[in-house]
């Protein structure tokens, strides 16, 4: 059974960031052969939130959630991730629904956004999520804008 935390940034271990960090890059660098700066200075800022599904003590699910300082832009949840050990399981199901009910919790009011790689669209429509850009290139790799409001 997977243990879940909502973390605001400042709740975060050394150990919690090490384990995240090298989880996008495991997956988001190496495994997806897209060389991008992943640590872009968000991950400790504001209100931001992390949220870790751990199995067995390893971490295995994480979701970022950034909330902007400007009131007027949405609530943007992002580094989805799930380790390819567990792949399959339909954790990212369990990930989205606790990365919603984040949003939900914090920032009511609020639009959530994300840019999600294309092939993935209606793994995203399931939570209510529709596209509102075309598809476009994110180091190398196709996504779409998606929104749930």
């Amino acid at each position: 059974m997977l243990i879940w935390q909502d973390l605001h940034h400042s709740e975060l271990s050394v150990t919690d960031l090490y384990t995240l960090l090298a989880l996008r890059n495991a997956v988001f660098v190496v495994e997806q052969n897209c060389p991008y700066q992943d640590i872009d200075g968000d991950d400790l800022v504001g209100e931001n939130r992390h949220i870790l599904g751990r199995l067995e003590g390893t971490l295995v699910a994480y979701a970022r959630i950034l909330k902007s300082d400007d009131e007027f832009e949405p609530v943007v949840i992002g580094r989805v991730i799930i380790d390819k050990s567990v792949r399959g399981e339909k954790l990212g199901y369990q990930l989205m629904e606790q990365a919603m009910a984040s949003c939900q919790q914090y920032w009511p009011e609020k639009t959530v956004y994300l840019g999600a790689q294309a092939h993935l669209q209606s793994f995203y429509t399931h939570f209510g999520f529709i596209p509102v850009t075309n598809v476009y290139d994110e180091d190398g790799i196709p996504h779409i804008g998606m929104a749930n409001r």
